[in-house]
């Protein structure tokens, strides 16, 4: 332990620790730009520039090491002049339409220029120009708002993509794809982290806002939502309710409140879902398939197997994702039992993911989700339709899809669809196995695994959130070093609780709670709530499949729920 002093207050933090990490020890916030836990750590914005006894000049708090006995001073005149000069340099080159910008009231260069009093006029000269990129079906980019922090890049590397990087030297550098190619044409998945990443509004969701209100305020259509199993657990950020909020009842009120709609439950097709890959998982063992069986649920996981590793194409699940399922099973069965025209019918599916947008747009997919709109876009709606959230009383999701089990609601958290399946497999493996409480595959860890033993067979499975920690399980997997039946993989570390679409929320959170951890306490809550924790007893299955599909895995059932994949997808 080292023992130092930070504005005269006693400090005692690990040896290693940064300056800035033992200020947070003394509740003394430092600005930064560039700095973000988990994702970017390099010291070049210089917002966080502080005086310490042994350095030369101000030094950069988030990568400056503590040492015995030092004193650090971060509030001193040479301080806030020298982060007030650098705010009003950064402000030169920005493009300042604040009013009309998505992250105004919410933007980290906006709250720093106001608390130090910043003059954004006071450097003039010329500026690059840029045109916005709003090819990609998922994330839109703004060069001209731009600040170089360059924590996009790290978040983009750190999936293991890499579809962007700095471009150009000195006053002329931006933020590109290699080739001058656009996010569309580049190797993005749509995971979305790096508009999660960026401080202010250079990356942002591609909005299908006004599409909806399009279809809400025509008669000749019949609008129906869904909304995603972590949405519940993060849409009350955005209104200022604390991380990790269920509010599942009020956010189906709030959409009703939009217009003439009805509000199902996605829940229901994360349980179909189950159903169609475990039965799937279990043919694959019993009869020799390919193995191990990825699952399919997350597109921007799909996209990086097709883009990078397409020999390992025929391990993923056939199963479409749980949005998909339920725009096909709306376009089908619910027309038909309710005697609608395909056609008519406008589906709306709301989402964590940014890159259920560009799933939407996969010709595969035949269409059948119109529009997938993230959290953070449902709750700009609600906010502009003025619906005053927090007093809307609680109700409940719009039958015939509102009943799931609590193996659809973990859907959202990382290993909650391992944990489904299992439940499901190994009461199909054996009658008798009453168990479905799997511990082994749940929190946060970027890989876990385990294995069961289960009606005589063993069965191996392995969980990983992040693409990064994607691509070291299928390098085990190809090296031979690990052998699995069974993998999940979301692209977004934590998974969907931590998806691009998800609610921004200020650094100075970001950087001090584990969100991956609350909201996904949320839907784990919730699941031990639910008198139905497989998703086979959900009886809105045993409905569909009597009268709709027969079995999992039928002639019917793939016609609907399941699909194919091909390398190099492009939409």
């Amino acid at each position: 332990m080292v023992n130092l002093k930070i504005n005269n207050i006693p400090v005692t933090c690990p040896e290693g620790s940064t300056i800035l990490e033992a200020a947070r020890l003394a509740h003394i916030e430092i600005p930064t730009l560039c700095f973000l836990k988990n994702v970017a750590c390099v010291g070049s914005c210089r917002m966080c520039l502080v005086e310490a006894t042994g350095a030369r000049g101000l030094v950069a708090a988030c990568v400056y090491p503590v040492a015995e006995g030092m004193e650090v001073h971060t509030n001193t005149p040479k301080c806030r002049k020298s982060r007030k000069v650098t705010l009003e340099l950064l402000l030169s080159k920005h493009k300042k339409k604040c009013l009309s910008c998505e992250r105004a009231g919410n933007c980290e260069l906006q709250r720093l220029s106001v608390e130090y009093n910043a003059d954004e006029d006071r450097f003039e000269g010329a500026n690059p120009s840029f045109p916005i990129d709003d090819c990609n079906p998922s994330v839109v980019r703004d060069n001209e708002k731009c600040i170089n922090c360059m924590r996009c890049v790290a978040a983009c590397k750190k999936q293991h993509v890499g579809a962007i990087g700095p471009i150009g030297r000195g006053f002329n550098v931006h933020i590109g794809s290699a080739g001058g190619m656009t996010l569309a044409e580049s190797s993005c998945v749509g995971c979305g982290q790096c508009i999660v990443a960026c401080p202010v509004g250079a990356l942002t969701i591609k909005s299908d806002e006004a599409k909806v209100q399009a279809a809400l305020e025509d008669p000749a259509k019949k609008v129906v939502f869904f909304t995603a199993p972590s949405v519940r657990a993060t849409l009350g950020e955005a209104f200022g309710l604390p991380v990790g909020t269920n509010v599942e009842g009020k956010m189906v009120a709030a959409i009703r409140r939009l217009g003439d709609c009805e509000v199902f439950n996605m829940d229901v097709t994360a349980d179909l879902t189950i159903m169609e890959e475990a039965n799937e998982l279990l043919d694959r063992i019993q009869k020799g398939g390919t193995l191990p069986m990825f699952t399919s649920c997350c597109p921007g996981w799909v996209r990086f197997i097709e883009q990078h590793h397409p020999d390992m194409i025929p391990h993923l699940s056939t199963c479409k994702s749980p949005q998909e399922m339920f725009g096909g099973l709306l376009k089908s069965y619910y027309c038909e039992t309710h005697g609608i025209d395909p056609e008519d019918l406008f589906v709306v599916s709301v989402i964590p993911c940014t890159a259920k947008k560009y799933e939407c747009a996969r010709p595969e997919m035949g269409g059948e989700v119109n529009v997938a709109l993230t959290t953070r876009e449902l709750a700009h709606m609600i906010k502009t339709a003025a619906i005053k959230f927090c007093d809307l009383p609680d109700e409940a999701f719009d039958d015939p899809f509102a009943t799931c089990s609590g193996g659809g609601t973990i859907f959202g958290a990382t290993g909650g669809v391992m944990e489904a399946a299992l439940r499901v497999a190994a009461k199909k493996l054996d009658g008798k196995f009453e168990v479905v409480d799997f511990p082994e595959v749940r929190g946060t860890s970027p890989i876990k695994e385990a294995t069961y033993s289960v009606g005589g067979k063993r069965v191996r499975v392995a969980v990983a959130s992040g693409l990064e920690n994607a691509e070291t399980v299928i390098q085990a997997i190809k090296s031979g070093e690990k052998q699995y039946d069974f993998v999940e993989i979301m692209a977004c570390p934590g998974g969907c609780v931590n998806g691009g679409g998800q609610p921004s929320l200020p650094d100075s959170i970001r950087n001090s709670v584990e969100l991956r951890d609350e909201r996904a306490k949320a839907l784990y809550t919730s699941d031990k709530k639910n008198t139905l924790r497989r998703s086979d007893e959900s009886p809105v299955m045993e409905v569909l499949y009597r009268d709709y599909f027969g079995s999992p895995n039928s002639h019917k059932a793939h016609e609907v729920l399941h699909t194919s994949y091909k390398p190099n997808p492009r939409v």
